[in-house]
């Protein structure tokens, strides 16, 4: 969800008030997604480079989310819509993970096994990172031998994923012209689709967001076959 920086600047407003204004498209895209039948959903709210940031820019981003998951609970369950989180959430601080549980709990209990959608968001996620962490409790496993180097494949390895119980993402979406994946599912976006559109995500409307999903279906998927 990139361009809530340069929106802010071209509206002379602060970057703080363009992640505040970046909320929005964020209800339209998971209302929208709900509504036409998408099952999964991630959205990158926090990669582990943005702890960089400016230590009072940081701090705000806590405060939306805690406000955004506070907030929208009630609304989460009502639709039934699964919350999950994919990172290393132990870095936040203890009022910010405690929110984030609640409301895990909250809408797995609500959706009682027969959910919609499933949102996820990737909080202080990195995808080197990511599949650091499956290495290391991999090799732990083989120290201990409870597994052998030859029971790993690619299925195997995915299991040890912060997405083990999610499908690779069929489709990825990037605002405000960025032409990388900025280290975000590497092992999981292998066959992704990529759209890239110039609108900052602050202007990320329903009209763009349905021009992606309309761009990915024209689009053939081989995986690296004929058809």
């Amino acid at each position: 969800m990139d361009g809530n920086g340069r929106w802010a600047r071209s509206h002379r407003l602060s970057r703080i008030a363009g992640h505040r204004a970046g909320v929005k498209p964020i209800r339209m895209v998971v209302k929208t997604a709900r509504e036409i039948g998408v099952e999964f959903l991630t959205l990158f709210a926090f990669s582990t480079e943005n702890k960089k940031r400016p230590k009072r820019e940081v701090e705000a981003l806590f405060t939306l989310l805690k406000h955004f998951l506070r907030h929208e609970t009630k609304n989460l369950i009502k639709n039934k819509i699964r919350l999950k989180v994919i990172g290393d959430i132990e870095w936040f601080p203890e009022s910010v993970q405690k929110e984030i549980k609640k409301t895990v709990d909250a809408t797995e209990r609500g959706s009682a096994g027969a959910h919609g959608l499933t949102l996820i968001l990737a909080l202080n996620y990195g995808g080197r990172q990511d599949i650091i962490q499956a290495c290391q409790r991999i090799t732990k496993e083989i120290q201990r031998r409870e597994i052998t180097p030859s029971e790993i494949d690619e299925k195997f390895f995915s299991g040890y994923l912060y997405t083990r119980d999610l499908p690779d993402p069929d489709l990825l979406i990037r605002t405000s012209n960025e032409y990388r994946i900025s280290n975000f599912l590497l092992w999981q976006l292998s066959y992704a689709e990529i759209w890239v559109t110039p609108v900052l995500w602050p202007d990320f409307t329903k009209s763009v967001f349905l021009e992606a999903l309309i761009s990915y279906q024209n689009r053939k998927r081989r995986f690296g076959m004929v058809k």
